[in-house]
């Protein structure tokens, strides 16, 4: 097995979000799934994608973070088809199938990796007033009037995140969750965490700032998050924020110092918002695996 370190959603090193990408040999298998979440463990990022090659053009990702196993990472899909183009794996401007735990995704390789979502969907709309509460605790006591004026609501194009809008950059920089609380309130409505945003109103360039925090899955804060974009992408859409045919740009990582920029695109295809998330990579380092 070939071990990579790369670090998604940037063009240089040690900025961005950092996965671990392990390539599996055309005759080998799977690793148990325990094994596999040891490794992702070992290597402590917040996801390792391992991967197996079904074909020219068509491979099976399963994604682990050191506390098990996940249905699909935006960032850690970027990383491994970033990897491969780069290795010359699979030819610059290939579009790839990628099968996941959560469904059939294409993915377009290259220097700007662009992976295709799974169909946007709203999990959960927050109008209980006591519920709402229950978020506003767990993000470390906000009041009411920090929040935005768009609907708190759980939101999924693959896994799902409370979409939490702020009313401004500062207050959204102000987050401070209280962990145990917002891994508890997690658990307990079925989302990986909260995704916060503030929009910049064009004035930097960005459709928002984002912060993203799932300290359910031993993740304090993610300094970059395709699912969760995308999700937010869906959300602006449905709330007529955007419209079809629109790219959004979302800058995540600030506040933890790992700058990631973001691309999202979204098209009617068959009827349904069809969402496209993604970005460059740059590889750290590189080295062969021992079992």
């Amino acid at each position: 097995m070939r071990l990579y370190i790369v670090d998604a959603f940037t063009e240089v090193p040690f900025g961005g979000n950092t996965a671990g990408v392990v390539l599996l040999k055309p005759s080998e298998g799977f690793p148990e799934d325990e094994w596999m979440r040891q490794l992702a463990a070992e290597l402590r990022y917040s996801e390792t994608a391992f991967i197996r090659r079904d074909g020219p053009a068509e491979f099976t990702v399963r994604y682990f973070t050191p506390a098990g196993e996940i249905d699909l990472c935006g960032h850690a899909t970027i990383a491994s088809f970033g990897v491969m183009s780069k290795e010359g794996i699979v030819p610059e401007g290939t579009l790839c199938l990628n099968h996941t735990r959560a469904g059939d995704l294409e993915v377009l390789a290259g220097e700007q990796v662009m992976m295709q979502m799974a169909p946007s969907r709203i999990v959960h709309s927050f109008d209980d007033e006591r519920q709402l509460d229950e978020i506003l605790s767990a993000m470390g006591g906000m009041r009411r009037e920090e929040l935005g004026e768009l609907p708190v609501e759980a939101f999924s194009t693959g896994l799902p995140d409370i979409l939490l809008p702020m009313r401004d950059v500062a207050a959204l920089q102000a987050l401070n969750p209280d962990m145990p609380r917002l891994s508890a309130l997690s658990e307990k409505f079925g989302v990986v965490g909260v995704h916060a945003f503030a929009f910049a109103f064009g004035h930097d360039g960005y459709t928002a700032h984002v912060r993203n925090f799932a300290p359910l899955y031993d993740i304090p804060e993610e300094s970059a998050t395709g699912t969760s974009n995308a999700a937010l992408t869906g959300y602006l859409l449905r709330h007529g924020i955007i419209t079809a045919g629109s790219s959004c740009i979302f800058l995540q990582g600030e506040a933890i110092g790992r700058p990631s920029i973001i691309h999202t695109r979204v098209q009617q295809k068959n009827g349904a918002p069809d969402i496209r998330v993604g970005g460059p990579c740059a590889i750290v380092a590189a080295g062969d695996i021992r079992r």
